[in-house]
């Protein structure tokens, strides 16, 4: 079974993103389904579960705080900080002010039942606020017992260097996978380079590399892949006509499509550590089935040569959300 090191402890390879349970793509679970997913997560080994403060507005650091408590030794806890929303007025914006970070720290430790996070990430910069001072912030959090390391998501190189020199960074979360070779501008060595651990968040391209997608893909407004370009129109055609090659590679190297794309994450770097997400739990063992999955030189090789920033067709993202994430490092597909 594959590790990855983070923070100061080896984890299982393949993490597991609990936003599923509360935000993003349909329907939330519900509270015991909740329970049963993240019981049956750490049943089968995971070791590292990543989680957010806008996930279902509290609902998901609830729900790891309601169901698994009492297993709190047995996984390395990661949640995140950045996105707020007025609950009178319903606007949400992005705030890294040191004071914020504290107050929404403190919220986490409550939700989660738990007197340390071992990874709290800020989910976004403000771009307002000096990256010093929320890396200062950070530090003191670690100092005073609170956290025991920080993270970045979504951030430039340079943000990077900035904090990392004000107070050490553990890691930083950024979308990554065949379909979005972002961090392969400059993050991914930045990282190595730091001795900071990359965790790689929508692994499997929002559902695109699972192969099981239709021809045509219409998604509900509280879908966060409605109007993403990359799903839409002549776009979707484009990039559906990828898979069946795709699909033939993982038959060759007898896994599903799903494992296909985590382990070619994996072979992309030690310090590489996906974090699928999924509410289901049949995916999630198949998710989990990927840590034992070595690729061959050859199917690596074949695998970039379909499937990156010159043949995926459309943004990763819409223009709004776009908006949000440190553009230095984003300028390619």
């Amino acid at each position: 079974m594959t590790t990855r090191r983070i923070v100061d402890r080896d984890v299982y390879a393949i993490g597991f993103g609990a936003m599923n349970m509360s935000h993003g793509y349909g329907p939330k679970l519900d509270d015991a389904a909740c329970g049963d997913l993240l019981n049956r997560a750490l049943d089968m080994g995971h070791t590292h579960i990543d989680t957010a403060a806008i996930y279902g507005f509290g609902h998901n650091e609830t729900m790891i705080g309601t169901y698994i408590p009492h297993r709190r030794h047995e996984y390395l806890l990661a949640s995140k900080y950045g996105f707020f929303r007025d609950p009178e007025t319903g606007q949400g914006g992005i705030d890294s002010r040191p004071d914020s970070i504290r107050r929404a720290c403190e919220d986490s430790l409550d939700k989660l039942k738990t007197d340390v996070i071992d990874l709290y990430y800020l989910h976004r910069w403000d771009r307002t606020t000096p990256i010093e001072d929320v890396a200062g912030t950070f530090g003191r959090l670690v100092e005073e017992g609170k956290i025991r390391s920080y993270g970045l998501s979504e951030c430039a190189t340079d943000t990077l260097r900035a904090a990392h020199a004000e107070y050490p960074c553990a890691a930083v979360q950024s979308e990554y996978s065949l379909w979005t070779r972002n961090p392969e501008i400059a993050m991914l060595d930045a990282c190595k380079e730091l001795g900071v651990t990359f965790v790689a968040f929508s692994p499997l391209a929002r559902q695109y590399l699972t192969g099981v997608m239709g021809e045509t893909v219409a998604f509900p407004e509280s879908d966060i892949r409605h109007g993403m370009p990359r799903f839409e129109g002549e776009a979707w055609q484009r990039n559906r006509a990828l898979l069946p090659e795709y699909s033939r590679i993982a038959e060759e190297a007898d896994c599903s499509p799903a494992q296909l794309a985590l382990a070619w994450l994996l072979a992309q770097g030690e310090h590489v550590l996906p974090i699928p997400g999924t509410s289901k739990a049949d995916h999630l063992e198949e998710n989990f089935g990927a840590g034992m999955i070595a690729l061959s030189a050859d199917h690596v090789e074949r695998l970039n040569d379909l499937i990156n920033q010159n043949t995926v067709i459309g943004g990763r993202y819409t223009e709004k959300m776009q908006a949000q994430v440190g553009t230095e490092d984003f300028e390619a597909a």
